[in-house]
C-alpha cells in the first residue's frame, strides 16, 4: 500500500487519515488493501446502495408518482435513482421477462394474417405475405434494439407532452424529458408484471399500455397540484393521444420502407 501521506493515484500530499479523498483527483484516501472486509464494503456501497435507490424510486413512482416526479424536479434527489437508470433497468426487465418467460421478443406478438389470407386463397395473399414479412422484420429489429428505440422515442414523446401542457407549470423541455422518462418507467413496470402473468393475460404489452395511460394521467394530475385537476386530465389525455398518433404513424412507415426494399 502507498504512503498514507500521499495520494496513491496522483501522488499529491494529503492530511493523513482525516482526509477521506484527495483534493486533486478525488481518489479515496488512504488506500486499503483488498481483503474480505474491503470487498464487503464495496458490495455495500457500490451495489446495495444503488439498488436501494432503484427500489425506493420504483415504489414511490407507483405509489406516489406526482410527488416523486415533483421532488426530483425540485432538487430533492438524494434518495432517488436517476430516471435514465430506472428506464434502462426496466427496459432490461421487459426484455428478459419476454425472452425467458414468454420465449419471444418484446415486439413479436403479431397476428399471422398472411398465413390466414393464404389459407383462404385471397388473391392479395402475396402482397399480404410481403407486408407481414416486413412487419416481422421490423418487430425483430425493434426487439433487438428495444432500449435504444426507447431512448430515441423519448424526445418525441416529451415534445408531445410539452405541447399538450403548453404554458402550464413553467417547465422547460429537459424537465419534460425527465417526466416522460418516469412515465415510460411506469409503462415498463406494468409490462414486466403483466408478462409474469402471460399464461392468463394474453398480449401483456397491450394491457400494460392501457394501464400506463390511465396511470400516467393520474400521475400528471397529481404532479400539477394547484392546477385544476380536470384540466390536467384533459391535457394529459391530449398528450397521450399525440404520442399514440405519432407511434401509429412511425411503425407503418417503417414497415412500408422495409416492404418496398423487399420488393426491390
Amino acid at each position: 500500500m502507498s504512503d498514507a501521506l500521499e495520494c496513491a493515484n496522483c501522488g499529491r500530499a494529503i492530511d493523513g487519515a482525516v482526509q477521506k479523498f484527495c483534493p486533486a483527483c478525488g481518489q479515496a484516501t488512504p488506500v486499503h488493501r483488498i481483503d474480505w472486509h474491503f470487498l464487503a464494503h464495496e458490495l455495500e456501497h457500490s451495489v446495495l446502495h444503488m439498488d436501494r435507490g432503484i427500489l425506493y424510486s420504483l415504489r414511490e413512482l407507483m405509489l406516489r408518482p406526482g410527488r416523486l416526479i415533483r421532488d426530483y424536479l425540485e432538487g430533492r434527489r438524494a434518495r432517488q435513482a436517476k430516471p435514465l437508470l430506472l428506464l434502462m433497468v426496466m427496459a432490461a426487465a421487459v426484455v428478459l421477462a419476454s425472452k425467458y418467460l414468454v420465449g419471444e421478443g418484446v415486439m413479436d406478438s403479431i397476428p399471422d394474417a398472411a398465413a390466414a389470407a393464404a389459407a383462404q386463397g385471397d388473391a392479395a395473399a402475396p402482397d399480404i405475405q410481403v407486408a407481414m414479412k416486413a412487419s416481422k422484420a421490423v418487430a425483430d429489429w425493434m426487439s433487438r434494439h428495444f432500449a435504444a428505440i426507447t431512448l430515441l422515442l423519448l424526445p418525441i414523446e416529451a415534445a408531445a407532452f410539452r405541447l399538450a401542457f403548453h404554458r402550464v407549470g413553467g417547465l422547460n423541455y429537459p424537465e419534460w424529458l425527465v417526466i416522460t422518462a418516469f412515465l415510460t418507467v411506469q409503462t415498463f413496470v406494468f409490462w414486466t408484471l403483466l408478462t409474469l402473468l402471460h399464461r392468463w393475460i394474453p398480449q401483456p404489452q397491450l394491457w400494460a399500455a392501457g394501464l400506463a395511460v390511465l396511470y400516467g394521467i393520474v400521475s400528471l394530475a397529481q404532479f400539477f397540484r394547484g392546477y385544476p385537476r380536470w384540466k390536467s386530465i384533459l391535457r394529459a389525455v391530449l398528450g397521450f393521444a399525440i404520442v399514440f398518433v405519432i407511434n401509429a404513424l412511425l411503425t407503418p412507415m417503417l414497415v412500408l420502407a422495409v416492404a418496398i426494399s423487399m420488393h426491390g
